[in-house]
């Protein structure tokens, strides 16, 4: 608009003033080129009256299938033409992108001892029937241990706490949990049982499985060594193969992190001289462990604080 005003004053000028077009354009600072320049007739405005109707007819269509459909009322324009006027008159389709939680980068945990990080998740698979199901994954990330693989068609963040306390009842309880964002870990259920046992939960950043990798590995090798290698007729006998595998996993199978020992083996080679297996996992006696104990964050008014969002200083990374 800036340049139109600009010539409707240089001819204003030549036509009560009498200067020539020369000395006009010389007072208010115009080139002569621009004054003089007339605009060159739209030779796209039939192909762009035509993407247009059809873009109101198909409001999802991008500029391919766009164009696909010129092509076929015979409009002949190669696909930088039709994108360039698509995206002039604005018709690029919306996408709206998914929310994602915003979480910082967990630090990594200084391992010393067992029970000092869990890590849990979700595996999926189905039986024979076609009927899926999913199997919770506990494991000591010092010992590699895996207390626990609960399998079920439907698995709740109580039935998540329920299984955690029965292992507590075995093992001993945990400094903290590492875990993704799935909705069974981040209910307010699962949030105050973690405050009760005075547990912190430690999130992983969407997207970034690695960040819980000892999970992550061990899910590898029980769908590869187990799931992978059995037909499960159904949920009872799932649950059977499962748990026999989950004891050799413990008891047999060679660990190359471990040095080629077995979980139980280099669990026990971590126990003190004259102690107990109930003291090794901290049945008894929380001194068995000689970790700082751990305090959850502060509860706010109005509801529980993110644990992700306290203070990690005395958790000993």
């Amino acid at each position: 608009m800036e340049l139109v005003e600009q010539r409707r004053d240089v001819a204003l000028v030549m036509a009560e003033h009498g200067l020539s077009e020369r000395q006009a354009c010389k007072l208010l600072e115009m080139d002569r080129t621009t004054y003089r320049y007339e605009p060159r007739p739209d030779r796209n405005a039939g192909l762009r009256q035509a993407m247009m109707e059809l873009a109101r007819q198909k409001p999802r269509y991008g500029y391919r299938r766009l164009g696909a459909l010129l092509a076929r009322r015979g409009w002949q324009a190669n696909p930088k033409r039709v994108y360039r006027l698509y995206r002039q008159e604005h018709l690029a389709v919306r996408r709206l992108k998914r929310k994602r939680v915003q979480r910082i980068a967990p630090p990594v945990a200084m391992l010393r001892a067992p029970n000092q990080e869990w890590a849990i998740d979700f595996v999926l698979d189905s039986l024979a029937t076609g009927r899926s199901f999913r199997a919770l994954t506990i494991v000591d990330s010092f010992t590699r241990a895996c207390p626990a693989i609960e399998a079920d068609s439907c698995l709740g963040s109580q039935r998540v706490t329920r299984v955690l306390d029965q292992v507590i009842a075995e093992r001993g309880q945990p400094l903290a949990i590492r875990c993704d964002n799935g909705p069974e870990f981040t209910s307010r259920h699962f949030w105050s049982w973690c405050e009760k046992r005075q547990i912190w939960l430690v999130f992983i950043e969407p997207g970034r499985p690695m960040q819980n990798g000892y999970i992550e590995s061990f899910n590898g090798r029980f769908r590869d060594e187990c799931l992978n290698a059995n037909w499960f007729l159904t949920l009872a006998d799932a649950r059977a193969k499962i748990e026999a595998w989950r004891r050799e996993y413990n008891r047999e199978r060679p660990h190359r992190s471990l040095g080629y020992l077995s979980p139980e083996e280099f669990a026990a080679r971590q126990m003190p001289r004259g102690g107990s297996p109930g003291l090794m996992w901290g049945r008894g006696d929380s001194r068995a462990i000689p970790l700082p104990r751990t305090p959850f964050p502060a509860v706010r008014a109005g509801g529980m604080t993110r644990p992700d969002a306290g203070d990690f200083s005395s958790y000993d990374w």
